[in-house]
């Protein structure tokens, strides 16, 4: 049992037309049950899928709406059917809060496909309630859902792996990425940094692609042994045939595109993997068959991931002594950090530190 209660509230979106205007609100948690964790938050990333929901662009949002999905915090409670944590116990919750865990998908450690998800915010759960996020005093979740953090890993570095650390590593893996193998990683800022630093830890050949010059230093120091500038053209010609993967962080398509192109640069049966996750009004190029015929290339997505991968990733981070690029802020900051992940000025994630008093 926990030595104080917990008071649940946080910065919240509380007027939809107004998308960086925060007030401290309180919030009713998950019901507590048997196999849930309660956890008083010390940190949270701050994700470009908070700008998309709060901004509207993935669809309408549920006020009032406290955001944030790459949390990291101590264990202050148990349910009597906890069998992984205690109280003291440091550790993270990302971008899935739960799942149905009787299908097939969560059978085989697949969780983050289910049918049912449930997303760490703006989302709800069977019983009604509406789930919120990290920018707030604490958080319960079931503890499928809830990763232990190595020692060797700071709070605030582990805060960033929960999602964009994750969303990557996953396809990374799922793919085959290691020694003998070429990685492109198309887009870098949050996620696409952190898929240099693990395609490179799992030893592979890495090629950075970026159309942000003054990024090209910042590729090499985090391991890209080549680094490929978009904005010149055609810049996919001398790559022809060349990878083996791709994994794409762009969260935005523009007009003209040349989607195709990108995939010539991938080996037969190569594989272009999209993580990004665009607003609804902004819909992938457009392929045609003779696109992937020439070399039998496969285009996918991928769905942040598992608690296997999760685990498995943070032993990456801890025996490569992995640390992401952040800036640090008080939670009390959020709207500008917001305002500078809409705009690219991160370098390359943020994390918020707990401010708010979370004792009843």
């Amino acid at each position: 049992m926990c030595a104080k209660q917990l008071e649940f509230k946080g910065y919240a979106l509380t007027d939809p037309s107004n998308w960086t205007d925060f007030k401290i609100t309180a919030f009713k948690p998950k019901n507590f049950e048997p196999e849930d964790v309660e956890i008083a938050i010390t940190h949270c990333g701050v994700c470009g899928s908070d700008v998309h929901t709060l901004t509207q662009g993935w669809g309408e949002i549920k006020v009032p709406l406290v955001a944030g999905h790459e949390i990291v915090g101590k264990v202050v409670r148990i349910g009597d059917k906890v069998t992984e944590f205690k109280p003291g116990d440091r550790v993270g919750v990302g971008a899935q809060i739960g799942s149905c865990l009787s299908c097939r998908a969560c059978k085989m450690d697949c969780e983050n496909y289910c049918p049912k998800a449930i997303d760490t915010y703006n989302s709800k759960y069977p019983d009604g309630v509406i789930t919120q996020g990290g920018y707030a005093t604490a958080i319960r979740a079931h503890e499928r859902y809830v990763f232990p953090i190595p020692d060797e890993i700071e709070s605030r570095h582990a805060a960033t792996m929960m999602c964009a650390g994750l969303t990557v590593y996953s396809p990374l893996r799922t793919y085959g990425t290691g020694p003998g193998k070429k990685v492109g990683i198309m887009g870098i800022g949050g996620l696409g940094h952190y898929a240099i630093m693990w395609a490179k830890a799992m030893g592979a050949e890495v090629y950075a692609f970026t159309n942000q010059r003054e990024k090209v230093d910042d590729c090499k120091q985090m391991g890209a042994d080549h680094v490929i500038d978009m904005n010149e053209k055609e810049f996919w010609k001398p790559l022809a045939g060349a990878l083996d993967l791709i994994v794409s962080t762009m969260d935005t398509f523009e007009e003209g595109m040349p989607f195709s192109s990108y995939l010539t640069m991938l080996y037969v049966h190569g594989k272009f993997i999209s993580c990004g996750l665009p607003d609804t009004n902004n819909p992938m190029p457009p392929l045609h068959g003779f696109d992937l015929a020439g070399n039998g290339c496969l285009v996918g997505g991928s769905h942040v991931g598992s608690k296997k991968e999760i685990i498995e990733m943070l032993e990456l981070a801890r025996s490569k002594d992995i640390r992401p690029w952040i800036e640090e802020l008080p939670m009390k900051d959020v709207a500008k950090a917001l305002r500078g992940v809409k705009d690219n000025k991160v370098h390359y994630r943020y994390v918020l530190t707990q401010d708010l008093d979370g004792r009843a």
